[in-house]
């Protein structure tokens, strides 16, 4: 079982192997395809620093507590009809993505992500919406 966090569950959608350092590349890549490959892999849902937080560089400004990273975990999560404590599945998450989510919150949800400018997480809702899934990172 993996915790997540709910801005978290957006940023695993558009992931295509960038990140923060190469260790934070190498965990998250190597969860995308854990969740892509075993989607009913268990997610646990947190409010605060998860998974994903452990591996962010310590030689970068650590943004897993900022009050921006919680209203936005907590506006994602609310999109979604989620909520923190919540223990379920992958393909669950995704159903949930599917039912309640259009590419175009991404502009809104996600309004002062540093990623958002890249375009792939409305892609990677596209995907999910069309049941594709999690799309192969290349």
């Amino acid at each position: 079982m993996y915790t997540l966090r709910g801005h978290h569950l957006f940023c695993l959608l558009g992931y295509r192997g960038m990140g923060y350092s190469k260790e934070y590349v190498e965990n998250m890549t190597a969860l995308h395809e854990t969740l892509r490959d075993n989607p009913k892999t268990m997610i646990n849902i947190v409010n605060g620093p998860d998974y994903l937080c452990e591996k962010y560089p310590k030689s970068a400004e650590y943004h897993c507590q900022n009050d921006d990273i919680y209203k936005r975990d907590t506006a994602i999560l609310e999109k979604i009809g989620l909520t923190t404590g919540q223990v379920l599945r992958w393909e669950d998450i995704e159903s949930h993505i599917r039912n309640y989510i259009v590419p175009a919150d991404i502009q809104i949800v996600c309004e002062t992500c540093s990623w958002r400018s890249y375009g792939v997480c409305e892609e990677g809702i596209k995907a999910i919406k069309e049941g594709k899934g999690l799309r192969k990172i290349n």
